[in-house]
């Protein structure tokens, strides 16, 4: 025939690609169409249903705060989790995600407040009041409920798959009941105290505040240089003065002692001159840390001289009288000078200022100290100079009223007034000020104040039955538990070491009492039939049946006097309660199980939810709930800088969902280095998307070629070498995949499947076999090995990226088989142990490497215009080496090389050869293909033309043809 160009269009009869796979994610318009298909089919019973009988893998939710819309922090934890309990789940355990919230606490108190009183100019009802009391706790309850679902929705949306029908609340009521009951078993075990301590207050808040509650600001602080006069002490220094430095003027009311340090060299000076306005007068005399010295009395603009040594001793028998002295009636106490271990020379003076109502150092110094001061005849009593509102009380004399603190949490007046007397009374040595890092709510994010209050206490380190302490038995569940980070684990060990006893208490309305009844002397009820009265109302009823009407009377009951016993009416520190979830959630849902393989959260819960949980477990159960934590940094904007809206560089989670797609955040979270801080922003987001769109189109080739596949299994044995190598690769990413997963290093597995998509698929091996794919005829080995491999890789890839890309992989594998329910109802693919062929897999290395030099050479070639298409090549390569050469024996390299032809010699190759420097001893020398170019493959051979009845395309192609049924 002598038209068949024209008879017959070659395009028809090629194995095209062919899928309804769009090349177009259109991610924000299909991933809300997969989450509505995953609700309507129930995906989360299908996943319980399917893993019944399996190992447990239980991953306990560290619970939000029910307030407000998810922020990009959010997202990012609740995808590492979702990827943790897919990766489970897909691997042969039963992964079964319960999703929580944190109910309690001041934030929703104070929206209620802000939104149902302030704003509407109604007054906050008085909480002393029963009915009051419980119709503000329903509306703190409905405010969190509101954002619950928000919440639950917009998690859902980010494609998580949990028991968001039922998640466990901190205000469900058998969770209050659980957790008063938690407790009640702390107060039955002697570990509940009622004390006095200095303890870090909220007075914008009026409530005692957590380590975990607490962060720091910069902040500009009074500072002063206080003397204090020698009362008793030896001779040498009788008529000198003892001088601190503070940062905390309003603290002076309530100094009672200065701490020094045996390990500090101190000296008696005397002023020889002095320029200032106010201050010590030439001829007084100073005690002061000799490396301080100089500094100070520059600082209050005065010369010196230095007259004699101070020694441990002569300040051990020093006693002043306090600054204030003459103010009032309350300051002719005396002042004792006692060794601290805190004090240190590199700031100040040498001296600390002791108040032990106002720090955890001073109130430590002055009771271990208490039998020494008490056998010197001073009164060792700790007073309460400030009240919860910030104001000066009796025990500041002469200062009564000065506020520390306003209710917006600006500087009050007391500094003022303290700086002013300490000028009266002729005690100031000098004043500044000081920019630093001071503590402050991280709630109101105004800053805090240390105040002694009475408040409920657990002990550190209080022996307990079996010998241990809270703090022991803390510390040895730490050590049993594995870190991810591992510098958490030493993190946690310090705050653990070093924290003091656990405060419970807050002075507030919305959460679990701490449901105990004390005597006059302060002792703990205890009565298990109290306790049994009191759990069975909150189950029943929450705990708003410990503020009803006549509920004092109801859980006493007929065996005790309600007028010998007070009901306590503080509230449970929240972190309590979220301490206390895994009782709850862990062991009494029979579908999860205690203790949890893993927690998960920020770096900053090791201060607080991995904190309170492993402190609440050990008092009550002797361990830690868990038995790894999991820790992630935090979102920053792309220069590494904290997000605020002030700035204008917040990355919205639902914003990104709505221009790119879940998926995409989700591959942000899997390619970022989550134990450091991730940074995120426009850029950041778009070469995600850029990632993204070259996966998915690999994943789009496989499902057009695989529309071909008849599912036929090919032995090993009888596959070509290259497809055998392709399955060596499987199986080396298989065990890349389940290792990294088990490590929790998904930013591994990402990047590994990434690069094998675009390079060793992509760029490679597609490459190589689009013509036998395309063009081989339907009984051609090569063509059916290369479908069998692809459906392999196809089945692997997409499972191993199902946890981490769960609507874009759904959608692939529905495309893929239309029949299946869920990719997210399979396994892992499996990969045959014989598909790992190192020794193959090594001469591959090889003959890749020699292909580089080739397509290096025709790269230049096309760019210079020599060739349009590698096909119209057929290079000389010179392989000097006989290793490398022996690895191309019995290779097509050609095709290897996608080229018409190729020659192999055995030399160096001229001087003028194209060469790569990482591949020495192989050159190139360009050449043009001869013969004729196939008008259906595009391939240039000498046997176009060679079948008289398909007189325009090659041997091969003809063979095909005739195959097909397609007649010339």
């Amino acid at each position: 025939m002598t038209d068949t160009a024209e008879k017959i269009d070659y395009s028809k009869t090629l194995y095209l690609p062919e899928t309804d796979f769009p090349m177009r994610a259109g991610l924000p318009q299909k991933e809300p169409e997969l989450v509505k298909r995953w609700q309507q089919m129930d995906l989360y019973k299908k996943l319980r249903a399917s893993a019944a009988g399996r190992e447990k893998f239980v991953l306990h939710d560290g619970p939000p705060y029910a307030n407000g819309n998810i922020h990009i922090g959010h997202a990012l934890n609740k995808i590492l989790k979702d990827v943790i309990n897919r990766s489970f789940q897909m691997r042969g355990y039963d992964a079964n995600y319960v999703p929580g919230w944190d109910c309690h606490g001041l934030p929703i108190e104070w929206k209620i407040e802000e939104e149902n009183y302030r704003a509407k100019g109604k007054a906050k009802p008085d909480l002393k009041e029963p009915a009051a009391m419980i119709e503000f706790r329903r509306e703190c309850r409905a405010y969190a409920e509101k954002w619950i679902k928000v919440q639950g929705d917009e998690f859902q949306r980010l494609g998580i798959v949990g028991d968001f029908e039922n998640p466990y609340l901190t205000m469900n009521f058998h969770a209050e009941s659980r957790i008063a009951g938690e407790l009640l078993k702390i107060a039955a075990s002697g570990q509940l105290y009622r004390g006095s301590k200095p303890i870090m207050w909220s007075v914008v808040e009026r409530t005692a505040l957590a380590e975990a509650e607490v962060e720091y600001h910069d902040y500009e602080s009074d500072t002063i240089w206080v003397k204090f006069p020698v009362g008793k002490g030896p001779d040498g220094v009788k008529d000198a003065f003892v001088v601190i430095w503070t940062t905390t003027p309003w603290t002076i009311p309530g100094n009672r002692a200065i701490a020094y340090s045996s390990r500090v060299a101190y000296g008696l000076y005397e002023v020889t001159a002095a320029e200032n306005d106010f201050g010590p007068r030439p001829g007084e005399k100073l005690i002061f840390a000799d490396k301080l010295a100089e500094e100070s009395f520059a600082k209050a603009k005065l010369q010196y001289k230095r007259l004699a040594d101070v020694t441990p001793a002569d300040l051990a028998a020093i006693t002043c009288a306090h600054p204030l002295k003459g103010l009032g009636d309350g300051y002719e106490f005396a002042v004792p000078l006692l060794e601290g271990d805190h004090v240190t020379d590199d700031a100040g003076t040498g001296f600390v200022h002791t108040a032990p109502s106002h720090g955890r150092e001073d109130f430590d110094v002055w009771m271990a100290h208490a039998r020494e001061i008490e056998a010197r005849g001073i009164e060792t009593k700790i007073p309460f100079p400030v009240d919860d509102g910030g104001f000066y009380t009796a025990d500041a004399p002469g200062l009564e009223g000065a506020r520390v603190i306003d209710d917006n949490g600006k500087k009050g007046d007391a500094n003022d007034r303290v700086i002013k007397a300490l000028i009266e009374c002729g005690a100031l040595f000098a004043r500044g000020r000081l920019k630093h890092q001071y503590p402050h709510s991280w709630r109101s994010k105004k800053p805090v104040i240390f105040r002694n209050t009475p408040q409920w206490f657990v002990y550190m380190d209080k022996t307990l039955p079996d010998g241990t302490t809270l703090r022991t038995r803390a510390l040895t569940a730490i050590d049993d538990t594995r870190f991810v980070p591992a510098a958490g684990q030493n993190r946690l060990r310090a705050m653990i070491e070093q924290r003091p006893d656990w405060v419970l208490s807050r002075q507030r309305a919305w959460g679990v009492p701490i449901c105990v009844f004390v005597d006059e002397h302060g002792a703990v009820l205890q009565d298990e039939a109290v306790n049994a009265r009191i759990l069975e109302a909150f189950d029943a009823e929450g705990a708003d049946a410990w503020f009803a009407e006549g509920a004092k009377e109801r859980f006493l009951g007929n065996e005790h006097d309600p007028a010998k016993w007070s009901q306590v009416m503080d509230i449970l520190d929240v972190w309590f309660d979220s301490g206390s979830t895994h009782t709850f959630t862990l062991e009494d849902r029979p579908d999860l199980k205690w203790p949890a393989d893993l927690y998960l959260e920020g770096s900053d819960q090791h201060r607080g939810w991995f904190h309170s949980s492993l402190l609440e477990s050990a008092a009550t159960r002797g361990r830690a709930p868990y038995d790894a934590v999991l820790t992630h940094g935090f979102t920053m904007d792309e220069k590494g800088e904290k997000m605020s809206k002030s700035k204008g560089n917040v990355t919205a989670p639902q914003e990104v969902m709505k221009d790119a797609g879940a998926d995409i955040l989700r591959l942000w979270v899997m390619t970022s280095d989550y134990a450091d801080d991730l940074r995120v922003g426009k850029t950041i987001i778009q070469t995600n998307v850029d990632a993204y769109r070259k996966l998915r189109n690999t994943i789009r080739w496989m499902l057009g070629t695989l529309a071909h596949d008849k599912g036929e299994v090919i032995a090993l044995a009888d596959l070509p070498e290259l497809e055998q190598m392709m399955l060596h690769r499987l199986a080396e990413l298989d065990q890349l995949v389940r290792e990294n997963y088990d490590a929790f290093d998904f930013k591994k597995i990402a990047r590994a499947l990434i690069d094998f998509a675009n390079v060793e698929l992509s760029a490679f091996y597609f490459d190589v076999r689009k013509d036998a794919l395309y063009c081989d005829a339907p009984s051609s080995l090569r063509r059916r090995s290369a479908l069998y491999v692809i459906r392999m890789i196809f089945d692997c890839v997409v499972t191993w990226l199902a946890p981490m890309l769960p609507f874009t992989t759904e959608e692939a594998w529905l495309s893929r088989n239309p029949s299946a329910v869920s990719v997210h109802l399979e396994q892992f693919a499996p990969v045959a142990k014989e598909w790992r062929n190192d020794a193959l897999a090594e001469k591959w290395r090889k003959i890749r490497a020699i292909r580089s030099v080739v397509t290096g050479a025709l790269e230049i070639e096309r760019k210079d215009k020599r060739i349009g298409s590698s096909l119209e090549a057929a290079p000389v390569v010179h392989v000097a080496d006989a290793a490398l050469r022996k690895a191309l024996e019995g290779q097509d390299f050609s095709e290897v090389c996608i080229t018409s032809g190729i020659t192999i010699k055995t030399d160096a190759g001229p001087v003028d050869a194209f060469r790569l420097a990482e591949v020495p001893d192989v050159a190139v020398v360009p050449r043009l293909a001869e013969g004729v170019k196939c008008a259906r493959s595009w391939r240039i051979t000498t046997d176009v033309g060679s079948d008289p009845d398909y007189p325009d395309v090659s041997a091969r192609d003809a063979a095909a043809l005739r195959e097909l049924g397609i007649r010339g």
